[in-house]
């Protein structure tokens, strides 16, 4: 059999053919910034790195500078470095860099729900309702403070059930995020082996796996050929219509449920919402809408808590005098005879940094959430054109040399002043930033906190390895950043 190198050296070679033939490409309209000269058809592969897409854009910046031009395929992208430069396009100049970039993996969408829209009316619409039904079901709220509290208990539950065996953390951490997103979404929880939930985590799991991995990064240079080759990406289909699915018989099971005085969820909001716009063509509140956006709010909240959950004790389990320091700090603040609250936060400046210190340092979403341009701009002297793809490079941002002390190591000292108190940092921008920002940013931050600390009241972390030889290098770096698998314990305190 071929290796996955050869197939994928394959894949390429046959993408250019094809795309040979059947189109016709054009090197990009205007006065782009610089960047590597692209080959016809193929673009900038050969610069890109296999499978290390991040590393690659992050090198080509040094010779080209914070705004370059790079072509995937025959496809221009503008990529963005610096804190400076991704701030223009995130908030500064927002409304010229507001469209959702290509994201060929996700086009299942046709471009309909909240997060890969590129219709901004749309996306208008559908956030404004968003945040209102999320904040009316408890997202930010005190109500999903006890939410997390109880979902963290229950976690707790059952890392004790592990009896201080060696087991894969990721699994117990996906169930409890997805819970809180089950909650709001649907107005009520899962039992942690309920066969639903496991498929939901394990579907969505592979899925961003693959999209961040070489054969993801080849379907977004080449899309109209890779999905038609067999391969890793294939699976991308597949489990992306198992998750629309289940979102669509789950809407059903809510509106047949529905209480139009009482509404318990996310999807009741968005139901009854449809049901007072009914009569207008216009509406963006129909069923193609309430399914992707609900899948959508899904894959970003869970995917987004677990991961980074997943890598905070990876991290802690690595540098154990930061553990260390915080078990002290929440013995002295909390104790260990109550819940933590988001109040306590206040107290802890340590642990407070620590958590900021782990998003910063794992970079978890590295390219940044894509941009297109919503009509012909002029950026730092160059022409670019209307619906021109932009990547600002979140990782670019959280390693800034000119913004973190320690930009290359893990280090809370990057979030502490002088006497050891919390420092905010302008650019701490983990999730993005501006108008289009993460819906539910709020509540990971109140997600994190608590259910890291939960898990650190009851518990401290061993490692079947020695602390030297836990590999904190991401499996896959692209669309996330996703650690390797890794297993440990957890002892009781």
């Amino acid at each position: 059999m071929f290796s996955e190198d050869v197939t994928l050296l394959l894949t390429a070679a046959l993408s250019c053919l094809v795309l040979y033939i059947s189109l016709k490409h054009f090197w990009g309209k205007g006065n782009l910034p610089p960047g590597p000269t692209p080959l016809p058809i193929l673009g900038n592969v050969l610069q890109l790195g296999k499978g290390d897409l991040v590393k690659s854009l992050l090198k080509l910046s040094e010779k080209y500078g914070e705004v370059f031009t790079i072509y995937l395929g025959s496809r221009p992208v503008i990529v963005v470095t610096g804190y400076k430069a991704v701030r223009e396009v995130y908030v500064d100049r927002g409304d010229d860099f507001l469209g959702r970039g290509d994201v060929s993996a996700f086009d299942f969408y046709k471009d309909y729900g909240i997060a890969f829209t590129n219709n901004i009316n749309r996306w208008r619409e559908l956030r404004r309702f968003s945040l209102s039904a999320m904040r009316d079901f408890g997202m930010g709220k005190r109500n999903t403070e006890d939410q997390i509290q109880d979902e963290a208990e229950c976690l707790v539950t059952e890392l004790r059930k592990t009896k201080e065996s060696v087991v894969e953390p990721r699994h117990y951490l996906s169930k409890a995020a997805c819970n809180v997103i089950f909650s709001i979404m649907f107005g009520h929880r899962q039992d942690y082996e309920d066969a639903e939930l496991l498929n939901v985590i394990s579907w969505m799991y592979t899925t961003v796996s693959i999209v961040s991995s070489g054969w993801g990064q080849l379907f977004q240079m080449f899309p109209s050929v890779v999905q038609f080759i067999p391969g890793r990406h294939q699976k991308i289909f597949e489990y992306v219509k198992n998750l629309l699915e289940f979102m669509e018989e789950r809407a059903v099971m809510n509106k047949k449920a529905l209480d139009v005085n009482n509404p318990q969820s996310y999807v009741d909001a968005f139901l009854i919402k449809m049901e007072k716009e009914r009569t207008d063509p216009k509406s963006e509140f129909h069923f193609n809408n309430l399914v992707n956006s609900t899948f959508q709010i899904f894959l970003a909240g869970v995917e987004t808590i677990g991961t980074t959950l997943n890598y905070s004790l990876l991290l802690l389990m690595k540098y154990s005098d930061v553990l260390a320091k915080v078990h002290k700090e929440i013995d002295k603040v909390i104790g260990r005879d109550r819940s933590p609250k988001i109040q306590d936060r206040n107290q802890m400046p340590f642990t407070d940094a620590v958590i900021h210190e782990i998003q910063r340092f794992i970079d978890l979403i590295p390219l940044g959430a894509p941009r297109k341009t919503t009509k012909d701009i002029t950026y730092r002297g160059y022409s670019i054109p209307k619906h021109t793809n932009v990547f600002p490079m979140l990782s670019s941002v959280l390693k800034d040399p000119s913004c973190f002390l320690y930009p290359d190591e893990f280090n809370p000292n990057n979030f502490l002043d002088e006497h050891g108190e919390f420092k905010k940092n302008e650019a701490f921008i983990p999730l993005s930033a501006g108008k289009r920002n993460c819906l539910g940013e709020s509540l990971a931050r109140m997600e994190l906190f608590i259910m890291l600390v939960t898990i650190l009241q009851n518990f401290y972390l061993k490692s079947p390895v020695p602390p030297e030889d836990l590999d904190i290098t991401p499996d896959v770096s692209g669309f996330l950043n996703v650690p390797k698998l890794y297993k440990m314990s957890f002892i009781p305190r």
